[in-house]
């Protein structure tokens, strides 16, 4: 598909992974407009870093998700709509459930409507490998049951349904992709990996939840690639497609592996306030991409050691967006 000169909605954008979507599609000519949460500071988030170049051809629209005109706006007049918005934070779903439900069901709602009345072309809709709980088999494909083993695990169970009902309802355009864990420049630590960098680069301890828990990371640049890919692809309406490598880390192993590539040994710290409860906690998330390689043409061309070379030189360069052993929920 030739993105030039095409009107395209991202939801969500000022985030980690739509960021360099956004940056990806407007390399590719499309006039994109990133719809992202009004805040009293203009704080674009991860906007802010893209390149001038990119930053300079975008368009901006401030608004919230679930407010139905807002949504009505930003969808009104494209052609694709990548909706990528949510409140992702798993504990942060511990302390608001409310707010997490709200925002990602209720706004996903609103989209679908504005994607239906406006007749767009492909909606894509933003999944994620938590909605599969603790792996019941590996590699885990799409035919896996979901799990609701946190509240933001739940919202995106239900998000995901009413898309799964708008396409077989009222023909929307809509696929779902899953990403599992994704990671690389920009990313907050909020995540796990970006966790260990900046711990790891600044002090001799790196204070961790459960070190038992593994998972299937990919590099964002490839995640990027699975979201163009789909809005591109034929025959994947009403599908639920996950982009991962398949393969998983153990926590403990990825932190090792970590001190090797940064050459440090620091001590490993327990911090009780990083472990999820005990019947919420994902023990394992390994992706099939077996669906993603014959519907859409992806794979992963990233792998992790290298993915967290890049990641590592990115962070080392952006310390200053970090502070020290600060625990974001």
């Amino acid at each position: 598909m030739n993105w030039e000169n095409k009107k395209v909605l991202v939801t969500g954008a000022g985030g980690f992974i739509a960021s360099h979507l956004v940056e990806r599609l407007i390399s590719e000519g499309a006039h994109v407009r990133a719809f992202v949460r009004y805040n009293s500071r203009n704080d674009l988030g991860m906007l802010r870093l893209i390149s001038s170049s990119a930053f300079s051809n975008l368009e901006i629209v401030s608004g919230d998700l679930r407010d139905v005109e807002a949504v009505r706006g930003a969808v009104r007049g494209v052609d694709t709509v990548f909706h990528l918005g949510a409140l992702i934070a798993i504990p942060y779903s511990y302390v608001n459930p409310r707010e997490v439900i709200d925002v990602n069901v209720m706004g996903t709602l609103n989209v679908l409507m504005a994607a239906r009345d406006f007749a767009i072309r492909r909606l894509v809709h933003t999944s994620t490998s938590e909605v599969y709980g603790t792996a019941q088999y590996v590699p885990i494909n799409e035919s896996h049951p979901l799990q609701g083993q946190s509240p933001y695990s739940a919202s995106k169970i239900g998000a995901d349904k009413i898309a799964e009902s708008f396409y077989r309802s009222f023909e929307v355009p809509v696929v779902t992709l899953r990403p599992f864990n994704t990671y690389g420049p920009r990313q907050s630590t909020r995540a796990v990996i970006p966790t260990i960098i900046t711990q790891t680069l600044m002090s001799n301890e790196v204070k961790l939840g459960s070190l038992d828990p593994s998972r299937d990371f990919t590099y964002v640049a490839d995640t990027v690639e699975g979201f163009l890919k789909v809005a591109e692809a034929e025959n994947v309406l009403g599908e639920e497609i996950n982009l991962g490598n398949d393969n998983t880390t153990r926590i403990g192993d990825l932190a090792e592996k970590i001190f090797n590539i940064l050459g440090k040994t620091p001590k490993v710290v327990t911090d009780m306030q990083r472990i999820r409860p005990g019947k919420s906690e994902v023990m394992k998330l390994w992706a099939s991409n077996e669906k993603a390689k014959q519907m859409i043409g992806w794979e992963p061309k990233i792998g992790l050691d290298q993915g967290l070379r890049y990641t590592i030189e990115w962070i080392s360069m952006h310390m200053d967006m970090y502070r020290l052993g600060q625990y974001i929920l």
